[in-house]
């Protein structure tokens, strides 16, 4: 089977699953209702589906290293800190913790100065080598879970209420006012990184080869990763932290499509990742009854996988 078959089979498949989820005991009494809820929720997945599979597909691009995500960098760490800081310093009932499209905004932003700082700083001085860059996120994710826990241990138990649905990723209760505003900025990155894709082709030469023909791989790197930080802090912010869930789509993938054209596989994995959201949410509502939430059985699902991935480098 072909790869422009397999895309269309994978679009078919996401929109059944869509219409399936969307469309369930729907009537002419109730439907009104339901759509309310269900459409600004199934946009929330489709918006960190994308978001994640995009921004963990150009991350291995530019690493070389097929078994890193962008949360290596400690992005979840950061957000799940910021939410914990917040209460902390203003309190559980203030505007900026209990607006979400302020806490949104706020959030974003933080996350975006903080992380273009450090790229700033780091590849000012010309070549770095990038895994020192992921060895700094290592330690920084470490620091942000520390002072998570410190102060978690300090604040009010009827606070920490409010901190611990930032934990854990959930599509439920989505606020569709930013579920529609972060539409605007996914938009704009994935049509930047389609734009970016022909370059990053090269870059599976290797970095050598692709300075050899003329692409300027620092300065794609840096702009890539300014892309990504924006779409981690969407999917971050929208849904909360997803540690494994971009490892497992790429790889996915890659075995499923062959292939190296960025544009491509940027389709790919966005629709493959629409279609393992939407059914593992459908999973979590129906057949687990609400008892667990999705991140727990990415995380689970995505922890085995993550280390049969590094048994297969280690033994190859």
């Amino acid at each position: 089977m072909t790869n422009p078959i397999k895309v269309v089979l994978l679009a078919i498949v996401s929109v059944v699953f869509i219409g399936f989820f969307i469309g369930k005991g729907l009537t002419v009494d109730n439907y009104q209702f339901f759509l309310s809820r269900r459409i600004p929720k199934v946009l929330a997945i489709i918006i960190a589906a994308i978001a994640i599979a995009a921004s963990s597909l150009v991350f291995q691009t530019i690493t070389n290293n097929r078994i890193l995500t962008p949360s290596i960098l400690g992005f979840d760490s950061l957000y799940v800190m910021l939410q914990v800081l917040m209460v902390v310093m203003f309190g559980s009932m203030s505007p900026i913790v209990i607006n979400s499209g302020l806490n949104y905004v706020v959030t974003t932003a933080i996350m975006l100065v903080l992380a273009m700082t450090l790229f700033g700083f780091y590849f000012r001085r010309g070549n770095r080598n990038i895994f020192t860059l992921l060895l700094i996120g290592i330690v920084l994710s470490s620091l942000f879970s520390s002072v998570t826990g410190f102060f978690t241990m300090l604040v009010d138990p009827n606070e920490f209420t409010m901190i611990q649905g930032a934990m854990f990723a959930s599509f439920n209760n989505v606020n569709s006012d930013l579920v529609y505003w972060s539409l605007i900025p996914l938009t704009l990155s994935t049509l930047y990184l389609f734009r970016l894709a022909p370059k990053l082709d090269v870059f599976w030469l290797g970095i050598d080869n692709a300075k050899s023909l003329g692409v300027d791989t620092q300065k794609i790197t840096m702009k890539v990763m300014f892309v990504i930080t924006i779409l981690v802090s969407i999917s971050t912010v929208l849904v909360g932290p997803v540690l494994f869930f971009g490892l497992i789509v790429v790889a996915l993938t890659r075995e499923v499509f062959s292939g190296y054209q960025h544009r491509f596989l940027l389709l790919a994995s966005s629709l493959l990742s629409i279609v393992m959201l939407i059914s593992g949410q459908w999973v979590v509502e129906n057949l687990l009854n609400f008892e667990t939430t999705i991140s727990v059985i990415i995380n689970f699902v995505g922890g085995a996988y993550f280390l049969m991935l590094l048994s297969k480098q280690k033994f190859n």
